[in-house]
């Protein structure tokens, strides 16, 4: 009876890990179908969604060419999710109300995100703000919301993200150099 019991209690808590790792996943994904109807003012509507077969397809295609620096991006998104990108460009300055943006900005408020950067300039009336979201030392998402008098752009990348693989690339393949700081432990 105990044995039955302990199968039992370890199944629950498998079960519900389980659930809480999907459901945090599905927690870094942005809800962007508050954006339709500005893609009907828009002049320009880029879409990207990158998931499921055609994210898969591209991790294996990166792990296996013989760039080298190609194969380190492979194995730092090994574990991504899904990447949405949206960018839509206005004809005229103020085409579109900032409200309609900061719903999005709005879901970077719930738990488990963090603020990363935050930018504002008066020229061309831009803001930009980048959230990581984290399980533990792991990061499992990313998001960008840029917004322009003229322009809106978003990023939304779900997953663990390997930093230190794409700090390695630091000016390579276009990639900014990240300094990251190092303790002797090599943490």
């Amino acid at each position: 009876m105990r044995k039955q019991i302990r199968k039992l209690t370890l199944t629950f808590v498998f079960v519900m890990t389980v659930l809480a790792v999907s459901v945090s996943a599905q927690n870094a994904r942005l809800d962007f179908d508050n954006l339709k109807p500005l893609e009907d003012r828009a002049v320009d509507v880029v879409e990207i969604n990158i998931d499921g077969n055609v994210l898969n397809l591209a991790k294996r295609v990166l792990l296996k060419v013989k760039d080298k620096d190609a194969k380190i991006v492979g194995e730092a998104i090994q574990g991504l999710e899904a990447i949405y990108v949206r960018v839509l460009r206005f004809e005229n300055e103020n085409e579109y109300n900032i409200g309609e943006v900061d719903t999005i900005r709005m879901q970077l408020q719930s738990p488990g995100w963090e603020k990363l950067a935050n930018v504002r300039s008066k020229k061309n009336n831009q803001k930009i703000d980048v959230y990581t979201m984290f399980e533990g030392d792991v990061m499992s998402g990313v998001a960008v919301v840029i917004s322009e008098s003229r322009s809106i752009a978003l990023v939304n990348i779900i997953g663990p993200i390997d930093i230190d693989l794409l700090a390695d690339l630091g000016g390579k393949l276009n990639i900014p150099r990240i300094e990251i700081e190092t303790s002797d432990d090599g943490n």
